[in-house]
């Protein structure tokens, strides 16, 4: 991410983390102490109707500081990087003029990245490639098709794994009509100069253990079925419009899509627990990957002590003039 040791720039914080790390909490317990608002890093939290499984904050924890891309969206709408990079830019310029500091906070690592890297310009998607690449997957798997990626470019399937169908095929879908790999394409971009300083603070376990247990609890509270029935209350009401379906992208959320296969009557109440759960597992398990990629980032125990004290003490460290 950016340099924040340039202190020319403005500085805007990014508080990153796997789910379950306790990034809300520990925005908020940050806003205590410093003028902040907050954006959401969360293609989740988007949508509308969908608080329960997206572990959205409350309204009260919503009304102790000011909150970006919360339910902005219907569950029927889409929402691309480039339009989260766009909204980004947008709110963080407008938070600096008010004095105050952006919380960047979420755990959709291909946001901070798009807003980071800045946007690809690559070709669009193409109705014949997309037809012709569907048929093989049906016909092939999606092994198969990761194994084809490879071979013409390693380097995107390397970071891949091979059950992400949408990457996969994007990928593909580049090299049928460049000739050249995505990934050698997407060196050749030069990246964006941004207009503040980034410090990226990621909240990581010191034991997954612990994570993964805290993981668990969390599921387990989402489907108590409480005053709105939980979260299958929340995805039988959704269901009710009328209008949404297992592959809209708000729906392939970790929760809602093994929800929906519940009541549809596929599966019972303690398979709905269990690949709820080792979904989500599975989704902190990629966005720590995502993590270890930033080299540069803060990493602070997200299982151990205090982080919100020690985002304060880094946030000082990098000396912004924020303070109470």
């Amino acid at each position: 991410m950016s340099d924040a040791t340039d202190t020319s720039k403005p500085l805007v914080v990014a508080i990153m983390g796997p789910t379950a790390s306790g990034k809300t909490a520990a925005a908020l317990a940050v806003a205590r102490h410093l003028p902040c608002e907050i954006i959401s890093v969360d293609s989740a939290l988007i949508y509308r109707g969908m608080d329960i499984g997206t572990a959205k904050p409350t309204a009260a924890e919503r009304a102790a500081a000011p909150h970006h891309l919360i339910d902005i969206l219907g569950p029927t709408e889409t929402y691309s990087v480039m339009q989260f990079r766009t909204d980004a830019l947008a709110l963080i310029e407008q938070i600096l003029a008010r004095g105050n500091l952006p919380l960047l906070v979420g755990g959709t690592m291909l946001y901070f990245k798009g807003l980071q890297e800045g946007l690809d310009h690559l070709p669009p998607a193409d109705a014949d490639v997309r037809r012709q690449l569907d048929a093989d997957i049906a016909r092939f798997g999606m092994a198969a098709m990761h194994a084809r990626l490879a071979l013409i470019d390693p380097v995107t399937a390397a970071r891949l794994p091979p059950n992400d169908s949408q990457r996969i095929q994007r990928a593909l879908e580049i090299h049928a009509l460049t000739g050249k790999p995505m990934s050698a394409l997407l060196a050749l971009q030069p990246k964006p100069t941004l207009p503040f300083r980034l410090l990226p603070i990621a909240l990581e376990p010191s034991r997954r253990s612990i994570l993964h247990e805290r993981i668990a609890t969390r599921f387990d509270q989402m489907l108590a079925p409480g005053e709105r029935g939980g979260l299958l209350g929340e995805v039988a009401h959704l269901r009710e419009r009328g209008d949404l379906h297992p592959g809209l992208p708000s729906m392939r959320c970790v929760g809602y899509r093994q929800a929906w296969t519940y009541l549809d009557g596929a599966s019972s109440l303690d398979t709905l627990r269990e690949t709820g759960i080792i979904a989500t597992r599975q989704l902190a398990k990629r966005q720590l990957t995502w993590l270890r990629s930033m080299p540069e980032r803060i990493v602070i125990d997200c299982v151990d002590g205090n982080p919100a004290e020690r985002i304060v003490r880094e946030i000082a460290a990098a000396g912004t003039a924020f303070n109470r």
